[in-house]
């Protein structure tokens, strides 16, 4: 077997300590700042603190874990600083955690968010944990490394793009407001770039990122068995906290129906005519 059980143990088990006071120290500050949504800003870091205990910690291929922990690290930070910058810009919490937590006590918010968040962090990155205490064969099968690694990359590319677009929109949208400029000088939804070809390019930018993970660690035989990290991410994003309550949300919105009709939900495809 190409993965050291005893060295996958040790980034396991120090993997859940980082999550564990990460998740620990935000929900401190959260509660006591009335923001649960704070929870949304280490999301990201989270998942880059177990690639990075992952990098020092295990005794796998040193290339591979290392190059794994500059991606995942990567991709974290510029969420990180996108999610930080929109919570920082309001004073009030996301509609979805009061909506979510709408009568919740301390002890209920504490589980609802933080620890099932950390669960989630130690269940997508269970192909970063694996990887790192694991061996690359010499076989055709170690270069599934190389090109998962390289989805990640695109992964996070078309995420970063789609949220570049859609920052620019939003801006956009507020600069017609400042100068009374009339509302079709901004489309009512945003339908071109990446938003021409799925209504959540976002996420499924964030998806791609997952799969590549899941990959690089399928280069060692029981990397495989990590299926369930990508798929659960894949669910996440689409049903617990991401495209469907987006969807929901802007249902009402003029020119959404058409916005459905026309282009995909999630996976990319050219838009209908």
């Amino acid at each position: 077997m190409s993965v050291n059980l005893r060295n996958l143990g040790r980034v396991a088990a120090v993997s859940a300590a980082a999550v564990t006071a990460l998740q620990a120290a935000t929900a401190v500050t959260a509660i006591k700042a009335g923001r649960r949504d704070y929870a949304d800003a280490v999301w990201g870091p989270g998942l880059a603190a177990v690639a990075l205990v992952g990098a020092t910690v295990g005794q796998g291929d040193a290339g591979r874990r290392w190059a794994l922990a500059g991606v995942t690290t990567a991709w974290a930070a510029r969420l990180a600083t996108l999610m930080g910058k929109r919570v920082s810009k309001s004073d009030e919490e996301d509609p979805r955690y009061a909506e979510f937590l709408e009568d919740s006590s301390t002890a209920q918010v504490v589980t609802k968010v933080f620890v099932t968040q950390g669960l989630a962090q130690l269940l997508v990155s269970a192909p970063l944990q694996l990887a790192a205490a694991s061996s690359l064969p010499k076989g055709p099968r170690r270069w599934l490394a190389p090109a998962g690694i390289a989805i990640m990359v695109a992964g996070t590319v078309i995420e970063a793009v789609a949220d570049r677009q859609k920052d620019a929109y939003k801006a956009a949208k507020q600069e017609a407001k400042k100068s009374d400029k009339p509302d079709s000088d901004v489309p009512q939804i945003l339908d071109t770039g990446l938003w021409g070809w799925s209504r959540h390019p976002n996420y499924f930018g964030d998806s791609v990122v997952w799969d590549g993970a899941y990959l690089a660690a399928a280069a060692s035989a029981p990397g495989a068995w990590t299926f369930p990290a990508p798929a659960a991410m894949t669910w996440f994003l689409i049903h617990a906290t991401g495209a469907k309550r987006t969807e929901k949300r802007m249902a009402d919105r003029p020119g959404y129906r058409d916005y459905q009709r026309r282009v995909s939900f999630f996976f990319p495809r050219p838009p209908k005519d």
